[in-house]
C-alpha cells in the first residue's frame, strides 16, 4: 500500500529500462503525495498515512518529500523504507535483475545512519532469516488468483 500513489505516475516512467532523467525522477517522487491524497479519507488511517507519505525520507535528512531527518521520520515509515529498499534490490526490475544477497547486505549496512535508521537496519539483520523465508514463500512462481491468465511472478533466485 505504501506505493499506491504510483498509479498516478506515468507508465513510461515506471517501466523505463534506463536511468531516469531528473524530470522523471521528480515526477516519480510525487507518488508519496499522490498515495497520501488517495488514502486520506480512509477511516483508521492515522497509522498508515505517515508511512505512505514519508517512506522515502532519509535518516540524514536528504530524502523526500519533506527532507525530514532521523527521529522526525515516523517509525513506521523508517521500517517501510528498509522493507521497500530490500524488496527493490532483491526483485527483478525492467532495468536490472535482482541483486545478490551479499550486495544487498553491503548496501544496507553502508546506508545505516545515512539513508536508513541504524536501529531498523539492526532489526532487519536480526530478522533476516525469517524475512528471507517469507520472501521465498511469497515469490513462489504462482500466478496471483485475482489476475486471470496472469503469468508467474518473477523472482531473483540468487537473492534467496
Amino acid at each position: 500500500m505504501h506505493d499506491i500513489g504510483k498509479i498516478g505516475v506515468e507508465d513510461s516512467v515506471l517501466r523505463k529500462p534506463d536511468k531516469l532523467s531528473p524530470e522523471e525522477y521528480e515526477h516519480i517522487q510525487q507518488h508519496v503525495r499522490i498515495g497520501h491524497r488517495i488514502l486520506q479519507d480512509l477511516k483508521k488511517r492515522d497509522n498508515v498515512l505517515p508511512m505512505i507519505l514519508y517512506h522515502h525520507e532519509a535518516w540524514d535528512g536528504s530524502g523526500y518529500p519533506d527532507r525530514l531527518p532521523a527521529e522526525q521520520i515516523p517509525l513506521g515509515a523508517r521500517i517501510v523504507a528498509v522493507a521497500d529498499a530490500f524488496d527493490a534490490m532483491s526483485s527483478d526490475r525492467p532495468y536490472r535483475k535482482g541483486m545478490p544477497m551479499e550486495k544487498i547486505e553491503s548496501i544496507l549496512r553502508a546506508g545505516a545512519g545515512r539513508q536508513w535508521d541504524p536501529q531498523v537496519i539492526d532489526a532487519f539483520f536480526q530478522a533476516k532469516d525469517d524475512i528471507l523465508e517469507i520472501v521465498r514463500r511469497e515469490r513462489q512462481e504462482i500466478p496471483p488468483a485475482w489476475l486471470p491468465g496472469s503469468t508467474s511472478v518473477p523472482i531473483a533466485r540468487e537473492c534467496l
